[in-house]
């Protein structure tokens, strides 16, 4: 950093380009509104740039702060966890903040559990779920830098730290009055039905259409979505299937709209893991939200 610049500045900034007003930055930060002043002259001679722009009554970020906004919100995060580490951690008595990200199947597994555990283990910890995209997961060796997690299944991380956290199956999601009620289906009728999947991308979660293609058929698409809870609507009425986790099925059945078949081929396991990155590997307070994951697997098994 360069060294007329001191890190009260960050969460100065922060507020101005979050509040564009140095008004509101003033009252969020609890200043007055000339030390704003003073705070956004420095960081204007600072980057040579105006960051905020007056466009009739409201301001604008410049090219600059827009880039800026995020890239401050990352040196934030990164300065609290350098002043929260300590030699030991107390769960019972830390105000700790943990970032997890995950998808809606991870969280439907496992959320119920993180919360009951949370209370009875980390009264004042704070737990900060975010959903999983593609974007992120293909810059995970960096972006897991200021993330204490992600949960994701194997075959889309590699030369990361993981532990596994569940294992599930894959089953077959048709509509409770499908055409002909059949109680099987075989390789040749997954080839003729219309599909729905779920995350149809490179790091797609299902892999519908991978183990189809390993077996011989190629899925024909309908509809795709990035939302499990959504395949009852997209399914009940219609002769269209989906692959799903087993684990899933108790909640998407819940209504009667759709049913449960066997797969009827040998799909590969799904087998679920918390991923992170080694810079947190020896941290107490990383260590024991490893072991609050393994038992939030545990208890949702």
């Amino acid at each position: 950093m360069h060294p007329s610049v001191d890190l009260n500045l960050l969460r100065t900034l922060q507020a101005l380009l979050q509040e564009r007003s140095v008004t509101r930055a003033a009252q969020r930060l609890r200043l007055s509104q000339p030390a704003t002043s003073a705070a956004l002259g420095r960081l204007r001679r600072h980057f040579n740039d105006e960051l905020l722009t007056r466009v009739g009554n409201a301001y604008r970020l410049t090219p600059l702060a827009t880039e800026l906004l995020q890239r401050t919100a990352t040196a934030i995060a990164a300065t609290d966890r350098v002043f929260s580490l300590q030699p030991e951690f107390d769960p019972r008595s830390a105000d700790r903040r943990f970032t997890l990200v995950l998808s809606d199947y991870a969280t439907s597994i496992l959320g119920s559990s993180l919360s009951r555990l949370l209370d009875a283990e980390g009264p004042h910890i704070r737990l900060d779920l975010r959903h999983v995209s593609t974007a992120l997961v293909d810059a995970a060796p960096e972006a897991l830098r200021d993330i204490d997690g992600v949960v994701l299944p194997h075959g889309f991380l590699t030369d990361l730290p993981f532990l596994d956290l569940v294992e599930d199956e894959w089953v077959c999601l048709i509509s409770a009055d499908h055409p002909g009620n059949p109680s099987t289906l075989s390789l040749e009728q997954l080839g003729r039905l219309p599909w729905v999947l779920t995350f149809h991308e490179r790091t797609a979660f299902t892999t519908a259409a991978r183990e189809l293609r390993m077996h011989g058929v190629e899925p024909e698409v309908r509809m795709v979505t990035e939302s499990y809870a959504s395949l009852p609507d997209l399914i009940a009425g219609t002769s269209r299937v989906a692959l799903v986790q087993r684990r899933l099925t108790a909640a998407l059945t819940s209504s009667g709209r759709v049913r449960v078949l066997p797969c009827p081929f040998p799909a590969a396991p799904l087998k679920l893991a918390l991923w992170w990155h080694p810079i947190h590997t020896a941290d107490p307070g990383h260590r024991w939200f490893r072991h609050f994951m393994t038992e939030a697997a545990c208890f949702g098994a």
